[in-house]
């Protein structure tokens, strides 16, 4: 589908693509006003349209601290972007155009349905209603949980305030924290022993990064699992494999060495089940994550690249795409000719899709975390861990990202842009009015492995 405006012809992945740069340049433009900043001055360029970036693509990384460096202005803004962002900018359009009454053309329909990865045109409009509501009553359930908890350090202004603030930031999947109220780019660190800010946090990163086609689907079928579509199967699974197998490795593995001895049994199984969560996509953090070992970081930097699923806030290669791979390779070992899943075929060009996202994500991700590494002087895994965030839109940290010169600060820029909009929506976007190839070139053989 094209949109013409003024003679200029639009694709849906050209519209997505624009209306994050539009959201991400106001964001920046509003981060620079003198009230933004608690210093009365204006704030830098570089400095605005990271956080902007940041937010819009719900990354959390930051080079400055959130809670002492922006007013409530400029925090409210920052919301305003992360939620903009988590929705994605084409169902906050449309969301907007339904609220003030105005009907829904069929170019918003197509893009719409690009923006979320629906299947079909048909109900893209209710399911934009649904959207909306689940999103508004999540959120508002999880301020309420954390603004209680947050009362008792904050008071209860503050803490409602707090509390709505993460509940956005933790149902976006961004990451951002206002609690370098008590210390600097501390994240979570200072809840890492309280059940009800880890427990509701995670909820609200999982129930975020799981996808609004998902729950849709378990809100028409409920407990009739044979009923659902084989995708939300596939979430479903793939999303429980990849929260319990990490957290028993973190449990019995990371928080089991003596770095980590002065931690209780229920700290340790708390802070394994919230390590094993927000790299997935959401970018808080409860343990100092530089003290992990090599083997767990790098653990995380799969998990990041891995992210959430389709049509969610969250960012990554997506759960689906781990699937659709492991369950090509299977076809491969069993020598089938088809792929199959849940008693379903899984269509050839889908293989060739993830194929192309999960070498896009490699490439691009070793590549950045390869220049952080060498124009920062840093090591290869802390470069590598600093990309993969920015790509998977995570936002976990090993606490260089402030310090980083203006080079590694575009290079994560980039990575965060590609990883919120999509490989194949930039690629799509690039390649839109190029005619395909009418003639087929002769096959050959070639082998591989």
């Amino acid at each position: 589908m094209r949109k013409y405006i003024d003679g200029i012809h639009l694709t849906s992945f050209q519209i997505i693509i624009m209306g994050f740069s539009l959201v991400i340049l106001a964001g920046t433009l509003l981060l620079m006003l003198p009230f933004s900043s608690v210093d009365g001055g204006c704030a830098s360029f570089g400095d605005a349209l990271f956080t902007a970036t940041s937010a819009v693509c719900v990354t959390g990384l930051v080079v400055q601290d959130t809670a002492t460096y922006w007013t409530g202005f400029g925090q409210a803004v920052i919301l305003l972007l992360i939620q903009i962002g988590g929705m994605g900018v084409v169902t906050t359009a449309v969301a907007v155009a339904l609220v003030s009454g105005r009907k829904i053309s069929l170019m918003q329909r197509s893009t719409m349905q690009e923006a979320i990865s629906a299947h079909h045109v048909g109900g893209i409009v209710k399911l934009t209603g649904f959207i909306l509501k689940t999103t508004l009553m999540i959120e508002l359930v999880g301020a309420a949980a954390l603004g209680i908890a947050f009362a008792r350090d904050f008071g209860w202004m503050k803490g409602a305030w707090y509390g709505l603030f993460h509940s956005v930031s933790a149902f976006c999947n961004a990451g951002f924290d206002l609690m370098g109220a008590q210390a600097q780019f501390s994240s979570l660190t200072g809840c890492a022993d309280r059940p009800v800010i880890n427990t509701t946090v995670m909820l609200l990163i999982i129930i975020g990064g799981v996808g609004f086609l998902t729950w849709e689907d378990v809100k028409t079928n409920r407990w009739n699992l044979r009923a659902y579509r084989m995708q939300s199967k596939v979430i479903l699974s793939t999303t429980g494999a990849l929260l319990l197998f990490p957290a028993l490795f973190f449990y019995f593995g990371e928080f089991s060495r003596a770095e980590w001895a002065s931690m209780s049994r229920a700290e340790r199984l708390l802070a394994s089940l919230f390590q094993s969560v927000t790299p997935r996509t959401a970018g808080f953090n409860t343990v100092d994550l530089s003290r992990m070992s090599e083997v767990s970081r790098f653990l995380i930097i799969l998990l990041m690249l891995i992210g959430g699923s389709p049509g969610s806030t969250a960012g990554g290669m997506k759960t689906t795409t781990l699937a659709v791979l492991i369950c090509s390779a299977r076809s491969v070992f069993k020598r089938r000719e088809t792929i199959r899943c849940f008693g379903r075929r899984i269509d050839v060009d889908a293989v060739r899709s993830a194929s192309t996202i999960l070498m896009l994500y490699l490439v691009l991700s070793i590549a950045g975390g390869m220049l952080i590494s060498w124009m920062e002087q840093l090591p290869v895994l802390t470069g590598l861990f600093e990309a993969a965030s920015a790509i998977g839109t995570v936002g976990l940290t090993l606490g260089v990202t402030p310090q980083l010169g203006t080079a590694s600060r575009a290079v994560l820029i980039a990575l965060m842009f590609f990883g919120r909009v999509g490989g194949l929506t930039l690629i799509f976007a690039a390649a839109s009015g190029k005619r395909p190839y009418a003639a087929r070139l002769p096959r050959e053989k070639i082998t591989v492995g």
